[in-house]
């Protein structure tokens, strides 16, 4: 049932993108979602509510946790410990869903959090591969981007910290074994490689937005199907898990507003 049908007010742009993160662990079965950002997060705590009810949850330190607290809050059931040593530990298993952060992108995948210019003097320090590599070719790694523009959506990438497609084949089945990007959710849409290249194609579009809006907003050419379906509606109950359960401080109009 949609949030119309259901009368409720209508869904903003932000919960658009909650519900397209949220998507991304859809059949997940039992792992570790490891959102980074506040919609991701609000997005995780979603398919564990709806859809996802296997997905394992940490408090962002080192906390399992046993329930479903808003963002921000302190979990009221705790069912396990995962210190950093083990999380590594984990992270080499392939049982997690991690969705990062990108300060740029490419169109194989490739990632940067590392530096903006050159590396031997980059313009911009920024916070360091930190586990990018080992994040892509372990587990199943997809992307947020909060505000999409070409100057995040590059031609190329100025520093490689989470690895992309080419760059996986390059180093050939060590490196693509357990390598995947399902998806790249941005404030304008939801993007895959779905194509025989492996390069960004556009899934879907946010309502209200359109191709031409994405492909001006883009550093290179998206593969663009003849048909671009809009990001799905949430629906009545998801919307009243996001507004009065998980996020009721309404965080995530901060980080995308309307």
């Amino acid at each position: 049932m949609s949030a119309t049908e259901t009368g409720t007010e209508r869904a903003t742009r932000a919960e658009y993108c909650v519900v397209a993160c949220a998507e991304v662990w859809r059949g997940a079965g039992e792992v570790l979602a490891s959102p980074m950002g506040t919609v991701p997060s609000i997005g995780a705590r979603l398919a564990r509510l709806t859809f996802a009810p296997g997905l394992l949850l940490t408090d962002g330190e080192a906390l399992l946790m046993g329930d479903v607290p808003a963002v921000g809050a302190k979990p009221g059931v705790v069912e396990g410990w995962l210190p950093f040593r083990q999380h590594l530990a984990l992270v080499s298993t392939g049982r997690r869903h991690v969705m990062m952060g990108a300060s740029q992108l490419d169109r194989h995948g490739n990632q940067n959090i590392s530096c903006i210019g050159d590396w031997s003097r980059p313009l911009r320090q920024l916070l360091g591969v930190r586990g990018a590599p080992g994040n892509t070719l372990n587990n199943p790694t997809s992307y947020w981007v909060p505000r999409h523009s070409a100057r995040v959506f590059v031609e190329r990438v100025d520093m490689v910290s989470g690895v992309g497609y080419d760059r996986a084949e390059a180093a050939g089945p060590s490196a693509t074994r357990y390598h995947r990007i399902p998806e790249v959710v941005s404030n304008l849409g939801v993007f895959d490689f779905e194509t025989p290249d492996r390069t960004m194609r556009l899934r879907s579009l946010h309502p209200g937005v359109g191709v031409d809006q994405v492909a001006e907003a883009t550093g290179f050419p998206l593969a663009v199907p003849d048909e671009v379906p809009f990001t799905r509606e949430p629906t009545g109950e998801e919307l009243r898990l996001i507004r009065e359960v998980i996020d009721p401080k309404g965080l995530r109009e901060r980080e995308v507003p309307a």
